[in-house]
């Protein structure tokens, strides 16, 4: 694992695009002055990754955040997801146009797959191939594939997954999808990594901050980094967005990695992505 020193470090994606180790998720995060201040206060604290999506409906708010952030738009790294009902060929293409015309950019870093709807997906990834042998796309992945979603798509797709984006946390693992990913060079991102704050009175996570001098938080996301796996925690205050982003400046030792290891459950708190209705 390479170490990770500062906010701006990427981690390189199989077709040579770099992506942050560290961003910032808008999910549940309003539209208008909300999802603005978010995004600008953590671009002003030197993140460089935005994630959103078509369903949050925060996307125009994202892109005004960009724009008045006065950072080069070429410094950012920008994703976005198509929603489980534009799912289909044709219907993805004409979703990606109107998300690219909510937030206001004239090309995209990363586009998902947000579920992997059934008989659907493939379609979907059919749709991101062609953005991204136009140029409009710089890199393509999926989001809550499990391994034999993954293994359906690699099948038979024209070019492969870089990202795979699930819910990933200390009660939840996903040793064997992470290794799964490793092996096919596909870039595991969390979601949810701090288990919408559940783990942050976790006792043994509660000691190891102590003995480290930083938060239950700073502690969970510096094992999301040291396992190789990209991190987009959200926040909408300005204090907790520059914490989060304070892990630069200490390392877990392989035997505090071992205990938060242990905490696993395979709990989920998001919806099971082989058994999801919308």
């Amino acid at each position: 694992m390479t170490a990770i020193k500062t906010l701006q470090d990427t981690t390189v994606l199989q077709n040579g695009v770099k992506m942050p180790w560290f961003g910032l998720g808008v999910f549940k995060v309003e539209e208008g002055q909300e999802v603005i201040d978010s995004v600008k206060w953590a671009i002003e604290a030197g993140y460089k990754s935005i994630d959103t999506a078509a369903i949050y409906k925060n996307e125009e708010g994202v892109g005004q955040a960009i724009k008045e952030s006065g950072v080069p738009r070429e410094e950012l790294f920008i994703t976005t997801k198509v929603w489980n009902k534009n799912q289909g060929y044709e219907t993805t293409l004409a979703a990606f146009e109107e998300s690219m015309e909510k937030l206001g950019l004239d090309y995209l870093d990363l586009y998902l797959i947000h579920w992997p709807v059934k008989g659907k997906y493939k379609e979907t990834w059919r749709a991101l191939e062609t953005l991204y042998k136009d140029g409009k796309v710089k890199a393509i992945g999926v989001s809550n594939f499990n391994i034999h979603h993954l293994e359906d798509i690699l099948a038979d797709c024209e070019i492969k997954p870089m990202v795979n984006q699930v819910e990933y946390h200390p009660r939840l693992a996903q040793k064997e999808l992470l290794s799964f990913c490793k092996e096919n060079q596909i870039q595991l991102e969390a979601w949810s990594p701090l288990m919408q704050g559940e783990l942050l009175n976790e006792p043994a996570l509660v000691e190891l901050a102590e003995k480290h001098g930083k938060s239950v938080a700073q502690i969970i996301l510096r094992w999301d980094l040291q396992n190789g796996v990209v991190t987009i925690p959200k926040s909408v205050k300005q204090h907790r967005i520059v914490e989060n982003a304070d892990i630069f400046g200490f390392e877990l030792s392989q035997e505090d990695m071992q205990k938060i290891d242990g905490l696993n459950e395979d709990r989920r708190i998001g919806p099971d992505p082989d058994n999801f209705d919308f």
